[in-house]
């Protein structure tokens, strides 16, 4: 079962964790709580983990932009 990371604000697909057994622990979403489980990890009907992070080039623009924080999504 991969595991892909996708950034919550933009999209843009972080990168795939293609190891057959995988648990939470490993990952850490163990360390979520059931609010932040359940919007930051999501299950495909093929038994895919997608889980919602944010990107470095989200990051830095938030970083320097707080009034970014106001959207959705961003572009860049």
């Amino acid at each position: 079962m991969p595991v892909h990371y996708y950034c919550r604000h933009c999209a843009a697909k972080m990168g795939t964790i293609e190891e057959a057994s995988i648990n939470s622990e490993q990952l850490g979403i163990h360390k979520l709580t059931n609010e932040e489980r359940d919007e930051m990890v999501s299950y495909s009907s093929e038994g895919d983990i997608h889980i919602q992070a944010i990107c470095e080039d989200c990051q830095e623009a938030f970083a320097k932009n707080p009034e970014l924080h106001q959207y959705d999504y961003l572009i860049h």
